[in-house]
């Protein structure tokens, strides 16, 4: 694990008030009519940027686009495109729509996830749903719009998870379904093990061909959001609306990391960034601590190369 993590921003952490006028700025989010990904967008039209939902739901997201221009006006630049992470076809549609639509990305946030789905599903394409969607799904949406990013000097940010250090730390190359042996934590904790690494290993590629674009990965801790609602078992619901209430910040806190990924002038490499206080499940954003496990520079070409081959797209950055 990582030692010395750095205090950057001080005893109060990073917050948004570090944030000054984003207009002229374009964000794209995916999981964005709900939860972080909604408080993320409130942040970004707040300070002036222009918003674009990648969303499943046409219906929430309506709503979601409602609730803003009631708050910051008919004026507000927010706009909703249709897209599925676990239906490749409809990342690549996404991503046609997009770039005949968004001529300048400031920052990709991967913000969408599914969580603990109690008992394996397989999506269209043949993944476990959780690799699928949180995983895949971004790896492909990040590919087909890498140009249009660089173009733009932009990032792209994996909001990840510190789930990705529980489980079984590794990529189950020899498995990747779990078909003999499916948890729901255990999937998860790959999952997100894996846009991690995906994250990491990016950011090493970028670097080593002179890419004009930042990578950077943060965690939003422990937040009160509806991830859970229609994945996990009635156990682990009951279980996380109790200590929701006990040790969960704000879906709005939730939101800081991601936005501080996609803003702030200094961040770096190989870190991780989140709140930092028990645990990192609350408390002051800021640099958190590393496990070995997400830095292995093997395991993640591997999983790179297998990326490719499974979705279908050979990309270069």
């Amino acid at each position: 694990m990582t030692a010395n993590t750095k205090k950057q921003f001080g005893p109060e952490g990073w917050t948004p008030e570090r944030i000054g006028s984003l207009a002229g700025k374009t964000y794209v989010i995916t999981g964005a009519n709900n939860g972080a990904g909604f408080e993320a967008t409130r942040v970004f039209l707040s300070k002036g940027a222009r918003v674009v939902m990648l969303n499943r739901s046409a219906d929430k997201s309506a709503a979601a686009i409602a609730t803003l221009k009631q708050e910051f006006g008919s004026e507000a630049d927010v706009t909703f495109l249709h897209m599925d992470l676990a239906v490749l076809n409809s990342v690549r549609e996404a991503a046609v729509e997009i770039m005949d639509q968004v001529s300048h990305i400031d920052a990709i946030i991967c913000n969408a996830a599914i969580a603990q789905v109690a008992k394996q599903e397989i999506t269209v394409a043949g993944f476990e749903s959780q690799l699928g969607v949180n995983h895949f799904g971004h790896f492909l949406l990040c590919g087909l719009l890498f140009d249009r990013i660089e173009e733009s000097a932009g990032r792209i940010v994996v909001v990840g998870s510190n789930a990705y250090k529980m489980g079984l730390k590794r990529i189950q190359f020899d498995d990747l379904n779990f078909d003999n042996n499916y948890t729901a934590w255990n999937s998860y904790a790959q999952s997100k093990l894996a846009q991690m690494m995906f994250a990491y290993e990016l950011q090493r590629r970028v670097e080593a061909a002179g890419k004009n674009v930042t990578v950077q990965v943060c965690h939003p801790g422990a937040s009160r959001t509806n991830l859970l609602k229609d994945t996990a078992s009635t156990f682990n619901k009951i279980v996380w609306s109790i200590l929701s209430r006990m040790i969960a910040q704000s879906a709005e806190k939730g939101s800081w990391p991601e936005v501080m990924c996609a803003t702030e002038d200094y961040v770096e490499p190989e870190k991780l960034y989140g709140p930092t206080k028990r645990a990192q499940t609350v408390g002051p954003i800021d640099e958190c601590p590393l496990d070995d496990c997400v830095l292995d520079r093997e395991a993640a070409a591997k999983l790179w190369t297998l990326s490719e081959q499974k979705i279908s797209l050979s990309w270069s950055p």
